[in-house]
């Protein structure tokens, strides 16, 4: 009974541990899209709902001022991504932000309770700089995949993608967070979406290139000419006894 009991403790501490790194990841994930949503999501959802109860530590994040900082932060950040060139240059100074966002909103999960998660801190209880390390670290792969495949789709559709990519990734990072929050199971899904895009978008990034490559060097064929072929070497008349002969016609 003792024995039972005692698996049943640690299979509901795996449990705990799973949900929560699920979370963490969900959040971190989607702030390498958007680096204001997971914050604003978990700081809404834990000043109006009780799906997140966030702990003394990270109860700055539900703060009034707060949330209309990252609602402001937010706004910018919409525009911006959705204008050609402009979405490149947010994208640089993001490079800092967002892994920052990622690494807040992993350790603001991983000692928060949920829905799911009923004991907080049992998988990194130990190690309090691991979740924010490992959100950062999710958050600039993430990001890094967005700043790649964004330039691909601008050239490809002539900058009008821009609004279209910019729009899809902030309604997945938005569900993503939700999800994250509420049913960390599904996160699963979410992240192997990811890696076939990032798969998918080094791919055509290659055969654009490719393409490029096979272009440019049909447009220098034309301007070197056709071959030319060297003359041959005539050589000189011989005089046998009285009679001169001359070579053969070395092009007849």
């Amino acid at each position: 009974m003792g024995a039972a009991s005692g698996r049943g403790w640690r299979d509901d501490v795996i449990l705990e541990g799973v949900l929560e790194a699920l979370t963490g990841i969900g959040l971190s994930a989607s702030a390498g899209l958007n680096a204001y949503i997971p914050l604003l999501a978990v700081g809404l959802l834990g000043r109006y709902t009780k799906l997140i109860k966030l702990p003394h530590g990270w109860q700055w994040l539900s703060n009034g001022w707060v949330i209309g900082i990252l609602v402001v932060l937010l706004a910018i950040e919409v525009v911006a991504d959705k204008i050609p060139v402009m979405d490149h240059l947010n994208d640089v100074v993001h490079t800092v932000i967002r892994p920052t966002a990622g690494g807040l909103s992993f350790g603001a999960a991983s000692e928060s309770r949920t829905v799911t998660v009923s004991d907080p801190g049992s998988f990194f209880s130990h190690h309090q700089w691991v979740p924010i390390a490992a959100g950062a670290a999710i958050a600039l792969a993430v990001h890094g995949v967005k700043a790649t495949a964004r330039p691909v789709i601008n050239v490809s559709t002539l900058g009008f993608g821009a609004p279209v990519a910019s729009t899809i990734e902030d309604v997945f990072s938005t569900a993503m967070s939700l999800v994250a929050i509420v049913l960390p199971f599904l996160i699963v899904v979410f992240v192997a979406a990811m890696v076939w895009f990032f798969v998918w978008a080094r791919r055509r990034r290659r055969r654009r290139k490719a393409e490029k490559a096979a272009r440019r060097a049909a447009r220098e064929a034309p301007a070197l000419g056709p071959p030319t072929r060297p003359a041959p070497a005539r050589s000189a008349p011989q005089r046998d006894g009285d009679t001169l002969r001359l070579p053969a016609d070395p092009w007849a």
